[in-house]
């Protein structure tokens, strides 16, 4: 996702592996003038997955940028060694505590929300039956009186979670998976959408009975390609779509 508070710089919120396609199909963040140029001003990174933090390597032009991101999430980039292809001398490293609001951008300010998560795969014991606890956020950015909250990851909707998203005009919330089971009916995965760290959208305690209630726009992101609500015209789809939610897609633009 790529937010901008003045039209003209452009944050991103995580750097997904495919992150050069999709500024290949953006022309906001096209270069601006002849030689090397970028819009994207700065990075917000949320959680340490490989697919909200792989997409940095793409951005080591030697371009100018800022990435805001709490400390667990930058000693991951630290203790990786391939990161350092970022050039400190150009690409500075913003620590942010969570709550803290921070301006990164012009007329655009982020702060990190805490959010029920577990740690990266490539971190996680894997002997374990059970999800590992490990720190995941969502970025609430805000730009003239709006504000937008992207939480990609969210292991399970908890009243303090409630009240932290209901000040959103607009809300980019985990559509990962559509049923807990979805993965192991699937026959790719043994695991739950719950162990994942991901609340399945439907069910009792889902995304789209828990968020039934708050007023901001709701779109469904972060959403694997076993999720039948890609599909337009699916029972799912249908059942996302009267519940008053929207399903993300590449290129959407959302104004505040």
């Amino acid at each position: 996702m790529a937010v901008t508070g003045n039209g003209t710089d452009w944050v991103l919120v995580g750097a997904s592996p495919d992150l050069r396609q999709q500024i290949t199909q953006t022309p906001q963040l096209w270069p601006r003038t002849s030689g090397r140029d970028s819009p994207v001003t700065g990075v917000v990174l949320t959680g340490g997955d490989i697919d909200g933090i792989a997409g940095l390597l793409v951005l080591r032009e030697r371009q100018p940028l800022t990435v805001y991101a709490p400390r667990p999430i930058l000693d991951l980039l630290t203790d990786n060694d391939v990161f350092d292809v970022l050039d400190p001398a150009v690409v500075q490293r913003v620590e942010v505590d969570v709550m803290q609001t921070v301006e990164c951008g012009p007329n655009l300010t982020v702060t990190l929300l805490p959010m029920p998560g577990k740690v990266p795969l490539y971190r996680e014991d894997r002997t374990a039956t059970a999800p590992q606890a490990g720190p995941t956020y969502a970025a609430m950015l805000r730009t003239d009186g709006r504000t937008v909250i992207v939480a990609t990851a969210c292991a399970d909707i908890t009243d303090t979670v409630l009240a932290t998203l209901s000040d959103a005009d607009v809300l980019f919330f985990d559509g990962t998976l559509f049923t807990d089971d979805e993965m192991i009916t699937a026959g790719l995965s043994e695991k739950t959408s719950t162990r994942m760290g991901h609340v399945p959208v439907s069910g009792p305690n889902g995304t789209l009975s828990r968020l039934a209630a708050l007023p901001a726009r709701r779109i469904l992101l972060h959403i694997n390609n076993t999720n039948p609500i890609l599909l337009s015209g699916s029972p799912e789809r249908r059942q996302v779509e009267a519940a008053g939610f929207e399903v993300a897609f590449d290129g959407m633009e959302v104004p505040l």
